[in-house]
């Protein structure tokens, strides 16, 4: 129990006391920071229980499932929270050298860790109606986040965030009220038991395609998509990297998993339905990030397109391509969280974020160059790093079922998403150019240097790991497909049945 409540509560518990310090901001640096470094311990103590030991869960308040509040990690789960608590720490860590005094003196650190409890807490939860609850808490945490400072093109971006992540509510609100008026219960294990009982199976489709449309918009799929170029780019990089690393994977982690445990009656119609906005998804935010000369919407539009990736092997619906959706989120995470941590490093070299003003940062920063590098290459799948063996899973996956259109467009989204971050290289990093830093230079500090750097060495190191080593990440992404293909046991432990 331990272990499953620790990643909800040392976030509330963190941001409560940052608010507790609101005229100290040195104490709500630290705390912020034991805060975040908690977190991801209780993390990786809970993926080590669940690796050791399957499924686990626990029900808050001793009310027996489905009646009461359920909270369930597998291992798809604790990969997440794992995830969740990497890039808070990450972006706890950066914000120390990036984020200005103004949104720190006004509550910046708290909505920060409301923000990961909220994320915890969508993949921890058993049942629909906290999923919502969860989801609201994510979404206020992060409109005041991407609102703070008060500048307009941030309000104009929080603005467009906020009306359809709410419009993406209410389709979920009402996809739970009847989903309860049909079944009379919201737990997910339960809910897996009592949807292929229901002799109106059309119905159930339909509640399916409520399901895409909420979550879509949510994780940003085609054509649901454009809030988040119009938002994203809007707010300081440690809150778009966080952004960028876990708030569009909550919605592809709720797809899969009400796709995997709720909606397997009419494969043929609504994962081929998943199958062909996957590879729209692709498409359109790879072309929309080859048009772009902003770095921060370049990759903004590129968080669409690897979405694309994912939808499509939760489409695709097999073991192996389950597995490569979860390992492609797991890279994907880590390599998209880098390169906006990279963009925030190289606006203080050049002083701009667009490309025609920046230039020769190969000469001044040639290990953040080498940085980029590692992890543009390894979005667009260059082998052997980790983007090129989740591309590889999915696209055998496709070709074993003979979903040659899938796997061409997979492939032609590769290339563009090579070009894409050539042309970042060529025009910001290779060409010469005199670079003139911004005033106040913070990047030539010695105190604030290293919390640029550290969190995305750390970054980058991982994605290398999962590239040249990639056999535990692996066993890890092709056992916990097995769990979302036969979920027997998660079934049978939060009915109170044991292992």
């Amino acid at each position: 129990m331990n272990l499953l409540v620790l990643p909800i509560l040392l976030p509330l518990v963190t941001a409560a006391l940052t608010l507790l310090c609101w005229r100290s901001v040195p104490a709500q640096r630290w705390i912020s920071s034991l805060g975040a470094t908690a977190l991801l311990a209780a993390a990786i103590l809970l993926f080590i229980e669940v690796r050791q030991n399957g499924v686990i869960a626990t029900q808050l308040g001793n009310w027996p499932a489905p009646f009461g509040i359920t909270l369930v990690a597998d291992l798809f789960s604790a990969v997440m929270v794992v995830m969740a608590g990497l890039i808070g720490w990450v972006a706890a860590i950066y914000s120390l050298g990036s984020v200005d005094r103004q949104r720190e003196e006004t509550g910046y650190y708290p909505f920060v860790h409301f923000l990961l409890m909220g994320v915890c807490g969508v993949f921890l939860t058993g049942d629909l109606f906290n999923l919502y609850v969860w989801f609201e808490v994510m979404l206020m945490a992060s409109f005041v986040l991407m609102a703070l400072g008060g500048d307009r093109f941030q309000m104009e971006g929080a603005f467009k965030y906020v009306v359809l992540n709410l419009i993406s509510s209410v389709f979920f609100l009402a996809g739970i009220g009847i989903i309860y008026g049909l079944t009379g219960t919201l737990n997910l294990a339960d809910l897996a038991q009592q949807l292929p009982l229901l002799e109106n199976s059309a119905l159930v489709t339909t509640l399916a395609m409520l399901f895409i449309t909420t979550f879509g918009i949510k994780a940003g799929i085609f054509p649901l998509f454009f809030w988040l170029p119009a938002s994203y780019h809007t707010p300081p990089v440690a809150v778009t990297a966080l952004f960028a690393g876990l708030l569009t994977k909550v919605g592809v982690y709720a797809l899969i998993r009400v796709f995997t445990l709720l909606f397997v009656g009419d494969l043929g119609y609504t994962h081929t339905i998943l199958l062909v906005l996957g590879g729209l998804t692709m498409v359109t935010g790879v072309l929309g990030a080859v048009a772009q000369e902003e770095v921060r919407r370049l990759l903004s539009f590129h968080i669409i397109s690897q979405i694309g990736y994912m939808v499509m092997g939760l489409g695709l619906y097999s073991h192996l391509a389950l597995a490569g959706a979860i390992f492609f989120l797991v890279h994907n995470i880590l390599v998209k969280t880098s390169l906006f941590l990279v963009s925030g490093i190289a606006r203080y070299y050049g002083g701009s974020y667009r490309l025609d003003q920046l230039g020769g940062l190969y000469r001044w920063a040639p290990f953040l160059s080498l940085l980029f590098l590692l992890a543009a290459l390894s979005l667009a799948g260059i082998p052997p790093l980790s983007g090129f063996w989740g591309k590889l899973m999915l696209i055998r996956a496709g070709l074993e079922q003979q979903a040659w259109l899938p796997v061409a467009t997979a492939l032609g989204v590769g290339l563009l998403t090579l070009f894409s971050m050539t042309k970042i290289w060529m025009r910001a990093f290779w060409p010469a150019r005199a670079i003139i830093h911004p005033p106040l230079q913070p990047i030539d500090c010695a105190e604030l240097r290293w919390p640029l750097y550290a969190p995305l060495v750390l970054l980058v190191s991982l994605s290398l790991v999962m590239g040249l080593l990639p056999q535990a990440a692996l066993e890890v992404a092709f056992t916990a497909a097995a769990q979302l293909m036969d979920p027997a046991e998660y079934i049978r432990v939060v009915s109170g049945e044991g292992p």
